[in-house]
């Protein structure tokens, strides 16, 4: 029927194929279309008004469901991730509500992401954007008949997102795994008959930690790597395991990866950064800076301009590209820590610690970790006598997501500042040393 994106068409194409397994049931397309349709008779107030209509992305059959039934209806989905807290998810809610309607017709999702002040802004991804990122994966991975896309990440993030819009597009199946566990990822691969997946490095890192040995089956043909960097040491045990492992670039802005390593060399060691980029995708450097155009990009910020067609979009994050045409990147966005494949900004946490009354000012940076890739870290101006670390839990704890709170700490006199008075975030680094875990008091001097 040519609807990519339609559960209806997808029905109508391949009603007897499965759709979805997730909560240990599994859903045809003909069954998922039936729960969509009842969905979408409780939707119809909000259908048409051009407003989007907020989903806590919880990985439920419900949440699913839902999702379908908005895709169906064109009603913009605003993903709302299921680890915020009622502070951070009322203030989203509340800034969505000041923007009011989406001033993009075609627009299917809208997902959260911060810019490098830390601001949330709302990428408008659109149904054309989703449907073309979705035929540039395909061109690189293919399609099985039996092919089954582990979702194991967060639908509030592109990459999960982005495996419902693949798997929808090529009516393929999706099984749902709603909070990740490296202890039970290979019962998942065999119960799900799992032949893709996509992982961040942390998640990699644990399944092969907590299997030493256990041999990935050959039913499973690629794994896609991506969200954070991934250090040579993981890639080389994943090497030395025989992982079919694809690493990967991309961002909320682009409807997730624009560059990847081919499906050919799943197999190869070889130093290829996160591939070439995708068919459709443009990258070039500029200044260091990656830059990106295609039709898989966003249709621009939501409340803010447009993008134009064809244009380039400034990622942010620091790269170079071989003479393969290999993109290789040195460093995410500007003051960006990336913990676990989650993205915090540094400004947005320092609002939350300045904002407890016996804190005059807050550094955050991020340190190295191998297990996350980085953790938050903290060094803090007191106001006054240093606040006790049980009060500032507490209190941040219902201000920050889990990802976002600082693991260590310090106190120092005074935070170091720029020639211009602002706080110079190179030099924070230089407080490591200090750094203890928060809950654990210093040591005597």
């Amino acid at each position: 029927m040519n609807e990519p994106l339609s559960i209806f068409a997808a029905a109508a194409d391949a009603g007897a194929a499965t759709a979805l397994r997730i909560a240990g049931r599994e859903y045809t397309f003909t069954e998922l279309a039936d729960l969509v349709r009842a969905r979408l008779a409780t939707l119809a107030p909000v259908s048409g008004n051009g407003r989007s209509h907020p989903l806590v992305a919880d990985g439920s059959l419900a949440t699913l469901v839902t999702m379908y039934a908005l895709l169906e209806a064109r009603v913009p989905a605003l993903l709302l991730h299921a680890r915020l807290t009622d502070t951070e998810r009322s203030a989203l809610l509340a800034d969505a509500d000041r923007a009011g309607a989406v001033p993009h017709a075609d627009a299917a999702a809208i997902l959260y992401t911060s810019g490098t002040t830390g601001e949330p802004r709302a990428a408008v991804l659109t149904r054309s954007a989703l449907v073309a990122s979705a035929a540039a994966s395909a061109a690189n991975l293919g399609w099985q008949p039996d092919d089954c896309w582990l979702l194991c990440m967060p639908l509030a993030h592109v990459g999960g997102l982005s495996i419902v819009t693949r798997c929808l597009a090529a009516r393929r199946a999706t099984a749902v795994e709603p909070h990740f566990d490296a202890g039970r990822f290979p019962e998942w691969i065999s119960a799900h008959r799992i032949t893709l997946a996509s992982l961040v490095p942390t998640m990699l890192a644990r399944v092969l930690d907590a299997h030493p040995d256990w041999r990935w089956p050959p039913s499973l043909r690629a794994v896609l790597l991506g969200g954070a960097p991934a250090s040579s040491a993981l890639l080389r045990r994943a090497g030395e395991r025989g992982i079919p492992l694809l690493p990967c670039y991309g961002l909320t802005e682009t409807c997730a990866q624009v560059t990847a390593a081919r499906y050919e060399t799943r197999f190869s060691p070889a130093d290829r950064g996160v591939g070439p980029p995708l068919p459709g995708a443009d990258v070039r450097i500029v200044e260091g800076h990656i830059e990106v155009r295609g039709p898989m990009l966003m249709a621009g910020y939501w409340n803010a301009p447009s993008l134009r067609p064809g244009a380039w979009f400034d990622t942010g994050d620091v790269g170079t590209l071989d003479a393969a045409g290999n993109l290789h990147v040195r460093a995410r966005r500007t003051d960006l820590i990336v913990t676990g494949g989650e993205n915090v900004y540094p400004a947005e946490v320092e609002r939350a610690l300045e904002s407890f009354p016996g804190i005059a000012a807050a550094g955050v940076f991020g340190v190295p970790d191998e297990a996350w890739g980085q953790t938050v870290a903290a060094a803090l101006v007191a106001n006054g006598a240093e606040p006790d670390d049980a009060a500032l839990q507490e209190y941040f704890g219902a201000r920050l997501a889990p990802h976002k709170r600082p693991r260590r700490i310090c106190f120092v006199p005074r935070l170091p500042q720029t020639a211009g008075g602002k706080l110079d975030r190179r030099s924070l680094a230089g407080f490591t040393l200090a750094l203890r875990p928060l809950g654990k008091p210093p040591a005597a001097a």
